[in-house]
């Protein structure tokens, strides 16, 4: 079958061009914004790519268009596949019934972790032999595709809560009918599709009713937008994490989280020794090492194989060094998750070092305001912040300078921002640059000035 995938480096998407082409079909695809890692993965696979939704030719001679959800009514390719009645589906609806549904999935949820945690779960369970398919929206850092599919009983995913496509507007996990769960955390995020977060609760609690009796919810131990989601309804056995008072808990050893001991009902599974740093990844690697004891993983074997874990591409990814100073990249798109990553990154380097964090305000949330009044103190952290402001003008970016903790400095063009960083750059400073996108090449062209 010839499947032409519209949006198709997208993290999802790329992953099931990948998993399409894996299951014997010829994929062909187009999308308007190609950048890696997603472009490096699909020029491997010698897929053929369009740019732009302009071209109808590979959609025509397609017996079957996948849409991702960045598509829209109004892009010239979609109006011709409705115009001409052409069949199309969703990603999340095309894997549920051509994979999924004969799969025991192992999905992880939340606003943060999903690619490291879902990436931990994988890499636990390939060390035990069970030689999972997987889709996670990055690529892991023990396997070079995002995406793979095996004759093995498992498939592990990482399950988000953004929706399917513009014609099926449910959550993207509602189509996964998991058998373990791990719930990360619930926040407020994606304010395009959500008003409250009341509605993203009642998608979390959508996402536990497809869940089955025989099978797991691995969730921490305190979250009260969880708790709210689970009071809704629940049938499936819960398993927690994180706190002493939990299932599975830890402590830390080393304070930047890089060793630390597991506990399950209070006894000691054995130590985590990693590369790995950051109190936020401790959590999940507890969540991670109970999804896989869910499915028959001894946790020591669980431990052993996280000693060898390495994280995802854009996860405080090193990209560089010239002169002494570090380039990282950083997939962030939240308060939360930029303050948990500056925090543990300030405890892995201690207290001398500088740290000047690079931020693009891209995802729609951050880039509308929705965060206004916890985006300044998230970077408390950095030693100097240096930020691109979104081209919408609905709100007032400069309160972030007022609101700042550290000297924060705004910026309209992405040269500027890296003439501004080359500036403020000395030996033994340490560059983040944090966005879900690709900030335009800035790391290339950091590297390049420096």
């Amino acid at each position: 079958m010839h499947i032409h995938i519209l949006g198709i480096c997208g993290t999802f998407m790329a992953g099931i061009a990948h998993i399409a082409l894996q299951k014997g079909h010829t994929v062909t695809g187009s999308d308007e914004n190609i950048y890696p890692p997603m472009s490096d993965q699909l020029a491997s696979t010698g897929i053929k790519l369009t740019l732009g939704y302009e071209n109808t030719d590979d959609a025509s001679r397609a017996d079957l268009i996948i849409m991702g959800n960045a598509m829209k009514r109004g892009h010239p390719v979609v109006e011709y596949v409705l115009r001409e009645q052409l069949p199309y589906i969703s990603g999340p609806q095309w894997l549920y019934e051509q994979v999924l549904s004969h799969k025991k999935v192992l999905a992880v949820a939340g606003t943060h972790g999903k690619t490291t945690t879902s990436s931990m779960v994988n890499w636990i369970l390939t060390e035990a032999g069970l030689n999972p398919s997987f889709l996670i929206g990055g690529v892991p850092g023990n396997f070079d595709v995002s995406a793979k599919f095996t004759d093995s009983p498992y498939f592990v995913i990482e399950a988000d809560e953004y929706d399917s496509a513009f014609f099926d507007k449910r959550s993207k996990f509602l189509h996964y009918h998991p058998t373990v769960a791990i719930l990360n955390n619930c926040e407020f995020d994606h304010a395009d599709i959500f008003d409250t977060i009341n509605e993203i609760q009642r998608q979390f609690h959508f996402l536990i009713r497809t869940i089955p009796d025989t099978g797991t919810i691995i969730r921490p131990y305190h979250d009260i937008n969880l708790d709210a989601a689970q009071k809704m309804g629940c049938w499936t056995p819960l398993v927690t994490v994180g706190d002493p008072k939990a299932d599975w808990s830890f402590k830390l050893i080393a304070d930047d989280a890089s060793v630390f001991e597991v506990f399950y009902q209070g006894k000691s599974q054995g130590k985590v020794e990693w590369s790995i740093w950051g109190l936020h990844n401790a959590h999940n690697a507890i969540a991670a090492i109970a999804a896989a004891k869910a499915v028959g993983v001894d946790p020591h074997v669980a431990i052993v194989a996280l000693g060898n874990f390495k994280t995802s591409t854009r996860r405080m990814e090193l990209k560089g060094k010239v002169r002494d100073i570090s380039v990282y990249d950083d997939f962030a798109h939240h308060p939360t998750a930029i303050e948990t990553t500056l925090g543990g990154f300030r405890a892995r380097i201690g207290k001398s070092p500088r740290i000047i964090a690079v931020l693009e305000l891209r995802s729609y949330t951050m880039r509308t305001g929705h965060h206004q009044d916890t985006l300044a103190a998230s970077l408390k952290d950095a030693n100097a912040v240096h930020i691109l402001k979104p081209l919408e003008n609905t709100w007032d970016v400069n309160k972030l300078i007022q609101q700042a903790v550290v000297p924060t400095t705004l910026y309209s063009e992405v040269d500027d921002v890296v003439q501004g960083v080359i500036n403020d750059a000395n030996p033994g400073d340490h560059i983040v640059v944090m966005s879900n996108g690709g900030f335009g090449g800035i790391h290339g062209k950091l590297l390049g000035s420096l």
